[in-house]
């Protein structure tokens, strides 16, 4: 027999953890899902906080202890207490810094909270409401209320026929005022490929694959620099571009650009071999390419967490509209320890945190990745979408899969014995391949798939168009 007691809806001890975790590390608030709202925490002391939080680090703030306190100073909400000491003491007094587990035990709650109002509202009309409202439609007021409830925390993203259809005609009103008709988005610089694609689009996922010494690397500094150059010189298609490079330095990254911008071999750069020459050519670029917009973060194992709070934090002050991420084998993930040795849902879970993120910040997001051994298998070593490392998720969350392939690489492995006729026909075809790389686009989710002929300069690790140099 139950005793009547008014029943606990809240927790207040996670409330004070979450809000304590977040103040000892901001870049917990990525942890929490899109859809927490602060009107979830029971405290109205803690739902204040927890915008304040929120505000300062929109405005690029750290929110620690002082300054949320200093925010809040003038909030007649606190004058009665020490707000100062009172943040403090929630971040001494935490155990962990489960913020996900902490926001989904405040949102059982907060839907608790909401059944039961709803539940008591109902009787309330039961009883109450004979003569206004029939039953039939009290049925259709806490289906509605119970349905609302409900899209708000699963099916908030519902999008009606009409506002779709506006946006689709409204983008393409202004593709119209496009001096280039055929494209739209983000544009590498490579003209076959941009057409192929319409640039690289909002929320898109892309992933550049490719054996070693492919030049999926070189490939993506020469799109990062393309797109930077373009928003530098105000072109359409261009804009502000972060790279994030687990492997490379930022130096080792800039001397291979340099290389590819100057024409001066990227080996005498690196080994102080340049000419009066040469330094007068960096000296003209840098004048020129000093306000440039691409960004490289050098952070190895980052996660895609960390990934979306730093692209979230410079795109409160940067015009970026590209990532570039060199290469995802290197990437980890937060879900997933490495003594557990299961790389493939590893790799499954980043794709997809990647995608999500490409959506949530309706920017593309470019992943560079590493094939399997497979390749070097077969006769004809054109990659193909099988060959994807580690997980067949990475073609499932890709909107556009692209491998770089350059058969000039293996043919100059297969050279005959030199004065014989063999060796002949070896240099006659490497005449015809030389310089020679495809593009292949295995998978477009919106679009044909193709395969785009570019010429590539191992010296300079540079892609160019054909009919350019």
């Amino acid at each position: 027999m139950s005793d009547n007691k008014e029943p606990i809806l809240y927790n207040l001890d996670v409330e004070n953890a979450l809000i304590g975790a977040l103040l000892i590390d901001n870049t917990l608030l990525d942890e929490i899902p899109i859809s927490f709202e602060a009107n979830y925490f029971m405290s109205l002391t803690n739902q204040t906080i927890y915008l304040t939080i929120k505000s300062l680090l929109n405005k690029n703030i750290i929110a620690d202890p002082i300054t949320v306190s200093s925010e809040l100073n003038n909030n007649e909400q606190f004058n009665s207490i020490d707000i100062k000491k009172t943040l403090i003491s929630l971040t001494n007094s935490i155990i962990g810094l489960n913020v996900s587990d902490y926001a989904e035990i405040i949102t059982d709650f907060y839907l608790r909270r909401e059944i039961n109002k709803i539940c008591l509202n109902i009787i309330n009309d039961c009883h109450y409401a004979f003569g206004d409202t029939k039953a039939i439609d009290l049925i259709d007021n806490v289906q509605q209320d119970l349905y609302n409830l409900s899209n708000k925390q699963f099916g908030g993203n519902l999008v009606s026929f009409r506002s779709a259809l506006n946006t689709v005609i409204n983008a393409t009103k202004k593709g119209l005022e496009n001096t280039d008709k055929t494209v739209l988005g983000v544009q590498s610089g490579f003209y076959e490929l941009d057409k192929c694609l319409g640039g690289f689009n909002k929320s898109d996922l892309i992933i550049i694959a490719g054996r070693p010494s492919m030049g999926k690397t070189a490939f993506a500094i020469n799109i990062a620099y393309n797109v930077a150059y373009k928003k530098l010189k105000r072109e359409n298609g261009g804009t502000g571009v972060i790279l994030f490079s687990l492997e490379m330095s930022a130096e080792q990254l800039v001397t291979r650009l340099l290389s590819s911008i100057t024409e001066v071999p990227a080996w005498n750069i690196k080994n102080g071999k340049i000419t009066a020459h040469d330094l007068e050519l960096f000296n003209n670029r840098y004048n020129e390419l000093e306000n440039i917009e691409l960004y490289i973060e050098e952070t190895p194992n980052i996660t895609s967490q960390q990934i979306k709070h730093k692209v979230r934090q410079m795109k409160l002050h940067n015009n970026i509209g590209l990532i570039i991420i060199d290469y995802l084998q290197l990437m980890s993930s937060e879900k997933y320890n490495r003594k557990d040795n299961n790389r493939v849902q590893e790799i499954s879970s980043i794709t997809r945190q990647l995608k999500n993120t490409a959506r949530e910040l309706d920017i593309p997001i470019i992943v560079l990745s590493q094939l399997s051994r497979a390749v070097e298998q077969r006769d004809d070593k054109r990659p193909q979408l099988a060959d994807l490392r580690d997980s067949g998720s990475i073609e499932q969350d890709a909107d556009i899969v692209m491998f770089v392939y350059r058969e000039e690489y293996y043919k100059k492995r297969q050279e005959p014995k030199p004065d014989t006729p063999e060796h002949e026909a070896w240099e006659q075809e490497m005449a015809q391949i030389h310089d020679n790389a495809e593009i292949i686009i295995a998978k477009h989710r919106n679009g044909p798939i193709s395969t785009i002929q570019l010429k590539f300069n191992s010296n300079l690790t540079k892609f160019y168009n054909p009919q350019s140099k």
